[in-house]
């Protein structure tokens, strides 16, 4: 526990105290998010606030490994860094959109691979090679989906860095129950470094993360997913854990593309104010009250999480079944709230 709180304050003051040189950076190079008519802020903002981000992962988690672990974070922010990469480069213009969802994104998942990072799924179920190549693709669809799903999710002042660092001390908690000190550490470094910008981000926001940021937080949201092992769990809830840890932003891609899909859009190609947090705040609730409900979300979905880890698998169907109804419903409810329509021939994805 020690080696986390280390990694968690190091991190913490690291992305606190880098934002304010990077947000000058972003000004100097012209890296600015203007305001446009699918955006919420009304006045410019600098974005490159990922590398604040990144910047304290960094500091607060390498230093603490040593030997074979060492090698394997290696590994993680070799795949982080290249996700990060394409999102600023993605964030200045210079990339499509869908390059970072089909080359970016399946290449550091690959990069998991080659470090031994994977899911351990149908190699339990199946066995042999079959297992082995099946778990290998889940992998890949999972890491790409839920760094998609974060991709997405950073429309509003404080959501994407709240429900990361959310998501991050559920990610703590279950390591730290579980003797497993890797992932505890490394939980508690994005933690810290999600904490520590949201004290510029949060409304009025003084700097966003923009792509490179969002990205870079959602590959290790899907990699500490891959990484969690419950030896006492049941093999069922051991690969649904994750799923309910990362609930909120799971439920907010849910609606977006059951809604957009509906219309007729490309639920990752079309931007627009039709998220969870945007419906939220069109129903009186403003833009703070939207981004804590979907911590609130992230909280209950968490807890879920740990409960579901201690309960038999049976059990632990019947409360996934529950949740899984209560967020469908959540979904039918959001669809009927306000929000602002897009043009189908919209460039960017958010």
């Amino acid at each position: 526990m020690t080696a986390s709180l280390i990694a968690f304050v190091v991190a913490l003051f690291a992305s606190l105290l880098l934002a304010v040189p990077v947000r000058a950076l972003a000004l100097r190079v012209g890296m600015v998010d203007l305001p446009g008519p699918r955006k919420v802020h009304v006045q410019p903002i600098p974005l490159l606030g990922g590398l604040a981000i990144y910047g304290g992962v960094l500091l607060g988690a390498v230093s603490l490994f040593t030997g074979e672990a060492r090698a394997q974070i290696g590994g993680i922010l070799a795949g982080a860094t290249l996700i990060a990469a394409v999102g600023i480069l993605d964030d200045r213009g210079l990339l499509h959109h869908q390059v970072k969802l089909f080359i970016g994104m399946p290449l550091a998942a690959c990069i998991l691979l080659l470090s031994g990072i994977h899911a351990q799924v149908f190699s339990v179920l199946v066995g042999g090679r079959t297992g082995n190549v099946l778990d290998a693709i889940l992998s890949v669809v999972w890491v790409v989906g839920i760094t998609a799903s974060f991709s997405i999710l950073d429309h509003m002042d404080g959501l994407c860095a709240g429900i990361a660092a959310m998501a991050s001390i559920f990610f703590v908690a279950l390591a730290y129950l579980n003797g497993q000190t890797l992932v505890s550490v490394l939980a508690a470094a994005v933690l810290g470094a999600a904490a520590g910008f949201l004290r510029w981000n949060f409304k009025p926001a003084k700097i966003f993360m923009g792509d490179g940021g969002a990205m870079f937080l959602g590959f290790l949201m899907a990699t500490l997913g891959l990484k969690l092992r419950l030896e006492q769990a049941s093999h069922f809830s051991q690969w649904l854990v994750p799923v309910l840890v990362l609930g909120a932003t799971i439920f907010d891609t849910t609606l977006v593309t059951i809604s957009r899909s509906r219309r007729g859009l490309l639920p990752f190609a079309t931007p627009g104010k039709d998220h969870a947090a945007h419906r939220l705040a069109n129903s009186k609730l403003g833009q703070r009250g939207a981004v804590l409900s979907m911590y609130l979300v992230g909280a209950l979905s968490g807890s879920l999480a740990i409960l579901v880890s201690y309960l038999s698998t049976k059990q632990a169907i019947l409360v996934v079944v529950t949740a899984s109804a209560v967020a469908l419903a959540g979904v039918a409810l959001l669809e009927r709230a306000p929000y602002e329509r897009q043009d189908k021939k919209a460039p960017n994805a958010s």
